[in-house]
């Protein structure tokens, strides 16, 4: 499957599933699934994009499940403590992650220990949705597109850092493919969070940084930060004169975080099915998808296995960059 199939098959996904809910009700109620609250891990502390998604979805779960599903943050190890809890809970459908890229694909690469496998371990429920990053620079930097920094770049090899949220981040690995493909040479800084990594940077401590989008906008709404370029395939409905990394210099450039609900492996069938068949419920309400594009997320909902295919495909692109650049975690 392409790149361009993939997102296609995953942004249609799921439309399937919701028709046949009524289907699927009958089934799990001789098995009297969900008779008490349902948690949602998320593995990260609240307060963050993440977390965001998931009080949402949950919320319109509780709704639709008639039980409430209750938001839990795990946080620790980069999202690997959560995580594993999930993958060690009992495979009965009360116990469900908020997995991201992170989860699923960065850590597992990247860690010496490897707490879980992200496939075995794991049953995939629905890809809920998908958030950019963006590539900015302090406004004092004597570039304007993404052409203009790869040809700064190719001529002071090795001359300029850039920041990201932290080592083994999206953010980060974001940077080193934009290095890899770019051709270029820039050393990274890792800071222990978005926010003194953007104080440096409008600062100009640090001339450039990757980000997610949510975080950044307002320093580039204010001109603190020039946007060079979004991340995704696509340019994004919150600020549509911003072009993207793959249109203005670098062609095939895609990265973006993702969230994601996933089940303990050997949760029953019927029980992911109704999951999956609530969440797609979830992303498509009107209210969600306003909050959604609040912070520009995109909402996909997919089936269970366009999930499992998405996290395969994620695997297989990142693991190569991530070994590249000798990241590792632990």
């Amino acid at each position: 499957m392409t790149d361009s199939t993939r997102r296609a098959v995953l942004l249609g996904g799921g439309a399937a599933l919701a028709g046949a809910a009524a289907g699927i009700r009958p089934a799990i109620a001789q098995a009297a699934f969900p008779t008490r609250p349902i948690t949602l891990v998320v593995p990260f502390a609240a307060g963050g994009s993440t977390d965001i998604v998931a009080r949402l979805v949950a919320q319109k779960m509780s709704e639709g499940l008639g039980q409430q599903v209750i938001v839990e943050n795990r946080a620790g190890a980069g999202g690997n403590l959560g995580a594993q809890g999930v993958a060690r809970a009992e495979p009965d459908g009360y116990t469900i992650l908020m997995g991201t890229i992170s989860t699923h694909t960065l850590n597992p690469v990247m860690s010496k220990r490897k707490p879980y496998d992200p496939v075995a371990d794991f049953e995939p429920v629905s890809l809920l949705a998908i958030v950019p990053n963006v590539l900015v620079v302090n406004p004092q930097l004597p570039v304007k597109t993404v052409g203009d920094l790869i040809a700064l770049l190719k001529a002071n090899p090795g001359k300029y850092n850039y920041a990201s949220s932290g080592n083994g981040t999206p953010l980060h690995v974001s940077g080193e493919l934009f290095k890899k493909m770019a051709g270029v040479d820039m050393t990274h800084i890792a800071y222990r969070g978005a926010g003194p990594a953007l104080n440096d940077v409008v600062s100009n401590q640090v001339p450039i940084m990757f980000d997610n989008l949510p975080s950044s906008s307002e320093f580039i709404k204010a001109g603190t930060l020039r946007g060079l370029a979004v991340t995704t395939k696509e340019r994004v409905p919150s600020m549509p004169d911003m072009p993207t990394i793959a249109e203005t210099g670098l062609p095939g450039y895609e990265t973006y975080t993702w969230n994601a609900l996933f089940a303990p492996p050997k949760t029953p069938k019927a029980i992911v099915q109704l999951l999956n068949a609530e969440a797609l419920k979830a992303v498509k309400d009107e209210s969600v998808q306003a909050r959604f594009k609040e912070f520009s997320a995109t909402t996909v909902g997919s089936t269970p296995e366009e999930l499992g295919a998405h996290v395969k495909a994620e695997l297989a692109k990142w693991t190569p960059v991530i070994h590249e650049a000798g990241i590792q975690l632990d």
